[in-house]
């Protein structure tokens, strides 16, 4: 399927290229929901596990909310990469619209013009 449009217009841009990456922003924030859900149940771990087993729960605990930290760490990352694959999607977007309205000028430029033709003389 060919989505190229003719020369239309300098200043009219195809819907196609207007389009949001609205999957990978929705995954962008799943990825950061699930960051801060890891938060809250290693906060409520942490209070459980104190509660229940007082000082002798500190070695286990620590080990879980270093594994947890970086989980709920790597997941935020994530969640921040998958914006920049938005942001520079969308940067690629505008430098493909922009080439093909430049693409259109220097096209629009180049049109030859009709030549001028000096009349002929009689030959003597």
């Amino acid at each position: 399927m060919d989505n190229r449009q003719g020369l239309v217009s300098a200043a009219s841009v195809r819907t196609a290229d207007l389009e949001p990456y609205v999957a990978l922003r929705y995954i962008a924030k799943l990825f950061k929901v699930l960051a801060a859900l890891i938060m809250i149940m290693l906060f409520g771990e942490v209070v459980l596990g104190l509660v229940i087993d007082g000082r002798q729960s500190i070695t286990t605990l620590l080990g879980e909310a270093t594994r947890l930290l970086v989980l709920a760490g790597m997941l935020w990352a994530a969640g921040d990469i998958t914006v920049l694959m938005v942001d520079a999607g969308h940067d690629l977007r505008v430098v493909r619209i922009l080439l093909g309205r430049i693409n259109a000028h220097v096209h629009r430029r180049e049109e030859p013009e009709p030549e001028k033709v000096a009349p002929r003389r009689a030959a003597p």
